[in-house]
Parts: structure tokens; C-alpha cells; sequence
């Protein structure tokens, strides 16, 4: 498995007529062979964020999520393709309340993926995700943008009220569960 040529292969399919159907593929082709994707990626031993790629046009991550880790509801404003190489990531899919002055949301779905498991994300999803095992979970994320910089929202786990999307806080949410993690 070459990272360099999975991250050029998915610039490449930025330009597709259907980028996230040509960036499924790829992640296909990468994520059929996990042990391949560990090899190359190396072992995860913590929670984290990992830059692989980031550009205006294009991102790429290798996410590592903590054992029972949640991330709140959250939208990208791009589309994304997620594979996962080991453990689960449990998504749940949100849709906003009609005429809610507050932008909340409530559920409407969910899918499970597994290694070897592809999905890809329209701009307009909302998810929440979970790792609902007790090991850590790898999985690619691409995003059709820079992920970094992109506005967009996150919604009140609690109130399930919309609210600015806080990237520092939630890269710093990586670290808390690490913490918890290590205990």
C-alpha cells in the first residue's frame, strides 16, 4: 500500500464528474486490504486526527477514534468518503427540524461500517459518530474541500441545538479521550 499514491489517486478523482463515486473506489481498493493499510499507516496506538493531505481542494485523514469515543452531531458542508480499516464507526445521520428557529436536528438513520466497510457522505449529511468497541478504530476520511477551514456546524449533544462548528475543541476532544483511554 503506497500513501503517497492513495492521496494522489483521490486528487485525481477530485476532478471525476462523480468525485465521491471515483473516491469510493479508491478507498475500496485501500481498505480491502487492511493489514496492508496498518503496514503502511503503522499501528494505531492512540485517538487522533492525522494529516495526510490538505489542500483547498482536497483532504485526507487517517482517523483514529478511542474505544467508546462519540463525536456530537456535526456536517461537513462537503462531501466526504469514509473506509474503515479496523474496529467499527457507528454513524448516526440527523436531519434538521422543519421551521426550527434553534437549527435542531433529530435522528433519521444509521449505519454501522466495519473494516473493509466504504461510505460516501453527501455535503448536506449530519452525523454523530461512535466507536462503539472497546479497541481503537482506524479509518480514511476524504473530504471534497479543506476540511480545516470549511464553515459549518455542530449541534448541542444535549439541546441538539445548532451551533458553529469549534475545530480546535474538537481535535482537543482526541486528547480527552486519549486521557480517558490511558485510565
Amino acid at each position: 500500500m503506497d500513501i503517497d499514491q492513495l492521496i494522489q489517486d483521490c486528487a485525481t478523482a477530485v476532478s471525476d464528474v462523480a468525485p465521491t463515486k471515483a473516491v469510493r473506489e479508491i478507498l475500496a481498493r485501500a481498505v480491502a486490504e487492511p493489514a496492508a493499510l496498518l503496514q503502511a499507516l503503522g499501528e494505531p496506538e492512540r485517538a487522533g486526527i492525522q494529516r495526510l493531505h490538505v489542500s483547498d481542494e482536497l483532504t485526507v485523514l487517517n482517523v483514529i477514534w478511542a474505544p467508546r469515543m462519540t463525536l456530537m452531531p456535526h456536517n461537513h458542508n462537503m462531501w466526504a468518503t469514509i473506509g474503515v480499516y479496523g474496529g467499527r464507526e457507528d454513524n448516526i445521520f440527523w436531519r434538521r427540524l422543519p421551521d426550527d428557529a434553534k437549527g435542531r436536528v433529530e435522528a433519521a438513520g444509521a449505519k454501522s461500517l466495519g473494516p473493509k466497510d466504504v461510505r460516501p457522505l453527501g455535503e448536506e449529511i449530519i452525523h454523530s459518530v461512535t466507536n462503539p468497541t472497546a479497541k481503537l478504530t482506524g479509518a480514511i476520511h476524504v473530504y471534497g474541500g479543506d476540511f480545516f477551514s470549511q464553515k459549518r456546524s455542530e449541534w448541542d449533544p444535549e439541546s441538539l441545538e445548532e451551533r458553529p462548528y469549534d475545530i480546535e475543541k474538537n481535535v482537543a476532544y482526541f486528547e480527552e479521550a486519549n486521557r480517558a483511554f490511558a485510565k
